[in-house]
């Protein structure tokens, strides 16, 4: 039978923890909820937009980014051409992710190739009428022809949508020349601001991480720009895979919490220690899996940046239950280890059913926190932002891990969890630490397969950059003997 995790009550202190929004009127950049789920995923996006030009704490600064979201998100709503859905719910509510139809601008796009200004209307050569239903819809695209490289001509059919959101829409395609199924995500360009997202893309090259196969522009006829990025073809999520379990009322087996887990932090390894990226919505939906071999692919890279120390950041980012307290409270100087708060939140939520921390506002979630970790002392709020001044929060006693998860839980589990859930940023296991803890053990045994009897997928394949800064001790614990073995013949 399905656990549910209950929602923690503490009667005696009930009104007191109502009364915490009373103390927080800045957080959030200035705002103190969020009460529209499709505000607050586009809202985010805009802020990521406009976050290199524009990082002002102030705020008539806030009001001013916030005054541009709800312009965006009016603009959504009337055009029908975005559709964002919220993306923070919790599994067993049955979010809609995507839809089958595509949308009818697909039918009303010119092309632009990467690195040509002259542009080409696309063919419909199923005969389509336009309508936006269905698949086979043709799109050519011309790549290459510079520094002496031919030019490479590929058509994609584009087959349905299987994701939508505040970014755009993700769908389905088949690529005639190859016969090979990738996915396209679409992305409105922002002609005032370089796309982030590609520029991280290009970076990429980790088995853990979606890869980018090419990319094109792409104009409508009311001359909106639009950023195309093939990518690698994954059939399902973490979220879908669970989804589908608790639909099941069955719990997801322990082998694939490991499985998940362990590729999700190897992932962030990567891209903390060798590109100093951070990916800053890590979350179920933004997590693939191939379902024949459990790899996992870490996609959605649209608010990733490379953090530069000493350069602010937003604080209001990443879906709001994998939201890191510092970000709650305002902090602009935050590190890769925010993401570390996030994968804590999704291990715990692979092992709950249901997301541990589902704040319904930015301030909730701070609420829901402290339910689970106790009030932050004065060192712990000064390590998440030096900058803030206000203390005055009622007294709460942290609540015992082992209580919050089944009995059968492993203690190991448990203990990884509470070292990614440290209010201090700087408490909190790197990425490589947790690949190493003993949680992730029985992956390391050289008789492992999956419950289907196949291989694992490739786990301890590390190449220098992603081990950067690990210890002797590290490395041993990290590269399990055979391997050792192996690499020396």
């Amino acid at each position: 039978m399905l656990f549910h995790c209950p929602r923690l009550r503490f009667d005696s202190n009930l009104q007191v923890m109502e009364g915490i929004g009373g103390f927080i009127p800045s957080f959030a950049s200035g705002r103190s909820s969020v009460p529209d789920p499709v505000g607050d995923a586009a809202e985010k996006r805009v802020k990521v937009e406009q976050e290199d030009a524009r990082i002002n704490p102030s705020s008539s600064e806030s009001s001013t980014v916030l005054a541009e979201a709800a312009h965006l998100s009016k603009h959504i709503a009337s055009t029908g051409r975005l559709q964002p859905v919220e993306s923070s719910s919790r599994f067993h509510e049955g979010a809609t992710t995507g839809a089958d139809r595509l949308p009818k601008e697909m039918h009303e796009m010119k092309l632009q190739n990467e690195g040509d200004k002259s542009f080409v209307h696309d063919k419909d050569k199923s005969g389509a009428d336009g309508s936006g239903g269905g698949g086979g819809h043709v799109i050519v695209t011309t790549f290459g022809g510079s520094n002496g490289q031919p030019k490479q001509t590929l058509s994609y059919v584009a087959e349905r949508a299987v994701g939508t959101g505040s970014f755009g829409i993700v769908y389905q395609a088949k690529c005639l020349e190859t016969d090979e199924t990738v996915a396209i995500k679409k992305v409105l360009q922002d002609k005032r601001y370089k796309n982030r997202e590609l520029q991280v893309m290009h970076m990429l090259d980790h088995p853990n991480v979606v890869t980018l196969k090419h990319c094109f522009y792409s104009n409508t006829e009311k001359d909106e720009l639009f950023l195309n990025l093939v990518l690698e073809y994954v059939p399902d999520t973490v979220y879908g895979v669970c989804k589908q379990y608790i639909q099941a009322q069955q719990r997801i087996p322990l082998v694939y919490v490991k499985l998940y887990s362990y590729q999700i932090c190897r992932a962030l390894a990567y891209i903390h220690n060798a590109l100093g990226v951070c990916h800053r919505d890590i979350k179920p939906q933004n997590l693939l899996v191939n379902p024949h071999t459990q790899q996992v692919k870490l996609c959605d890279f649209g608010s990733a940046k490379i953090l530069v120390k000493g350069e602010p950041n937003i604080a209001y980012i990443c879906s709001r239950y994998y939201r890191a307290p510092e970000l709650i409270f305002g902090a602009v100087d935050y590190t890769t280890s925010i993401d570390i708060w996030s994968i804590g939140c999704v291990i715990a939520e692979l092992l709950l059913g249901q997301a541990l921390f589902p704040g319904e506002s930015s301030v909730d979630q701070l609420v829901e926190i402290i339910k689970v970790l106790g009030t932050p002392t004065r060192e712990e709020i000064k390590c998440m932002n030096s900058s803030y001044n206000e203390h005055k929060f009622p007294q709460i006693k942290a609540h015992p891990w082992h209580k919050i998860f089944p009995k059968q839980t492993p203690p190991e589990a448990i203990d990884l969890v509470s070292r990614l859930l440290q209010y201090s940023p700087n408490l909190r296991l790197t990425a490589l630490e947790a690949c190493a803890h003993s949680f992730f053990d029985e992956l390391r045994d050289p008789a492992m397969r999956l419950p289907t009897g196949r291989p694992l997928p490739p786990l301890f394949d590390f190449k220098l950059p992603e081990l950067k800064g690990a210890s002797p001790e590290l490395l041993q614990k990290l590269i399990p003997p055979h391997v050792q073995k192996t690499r020396a013949m």
